[in-house]
């Protein structure tokens, strides 16, 4: 790796106590970013040379935040130098409670009905693609996800219909580590553990690429 990961420790989640948005993010530049970042510069010749295509890592800088300090932080990898959000994208990210890492669209991005197409026309070979401990990620701002073992192809395709109609719908798809065993963690194991996240959902990003073009 370009620099030394450490992995994550009880006092980074212990951050997400702090109250107050100054504090908070104070904390998070000193702790969490760095680590962010790091990974940043792991994953981007990773994602690039498995997808094909130039990526660019993104750390979270909560900008928009004016007053309520923010409940989890990531770094975000995309096709598109200058952001993330309106693309699909990669994240690594931390919460109070686990780290996640995921692939999906946001309600902002721009190519999301022709995802949900994708999965609405392919999810069948969905559920083949993505293991069964990893999890559905409705809504990015909440913690909670749906485990994909419980998932079938019907709901897989509800998903996607959502994505069409809705216009707040998003999704994302990954796997989450409970704070208690990423703490266990070494900082190379963290890495083996989000390589071996991202590399099915690598397949979604390429099928889905596919989709956009044959809907665009």
């Amino acid at each position: 790796m370009p620099r030394l990961f450490n992995g994550f420790d009880e006092a980074d989640f212990d951050v997400f106590s702090i109250p107050g948005l100054e504090p908070r993010m104070t904390a998070i530049r000193a702790r969490i970013q760095p680590k962010l970042a790091v990974l940043g510069d792991y994953f981007v010749p990773f994602l690039s040379e498995r997808l094909q295509s130039s990526m660019y890592a993104h750390v979270a800088k909560h900008a928009r935040r004016t007053v309520n300090p923010p409940s989890d932080t990531w770094v975000a990898f995309s096709a598109n130098s200058r952001g993330y959000k309106q693309h699909p994208h990669f994240q690594i990210g931390i919460w109070p409670t686990h780290v996640f890492a995921a692939f999906g669209y946001i309600y902002e991005a721009k190519d999301k009905v022709a995802f949900g197409h994708y999965l609405q026309a392919q999810a069948s070979e969905i559920q083949r693609i993505v293991p069964d401990d990893f999890i559905y990620i409705p809504d990015h701002t909440q913690p909670s996800s749906i485990p994909a073992a419980q998932v079938a192809d019907r709901e897989i395709a509800a998903f996607g219909e959502r994505l069409v109609q809705v216009k707040k719908a998003e999704l994302l798809i990954g796997r989450r580590l409970d704070k208690e065993l990423a703490i266990t963690h070494s900082g190379a194991q963290l890495v083996e553990w989000v390589e071996s996240t991202f590399t099915p959902l690598c397949k979604l990003w390429i099928e889905a690429s596919r989709a956009q073009v044959s809907h665009g």
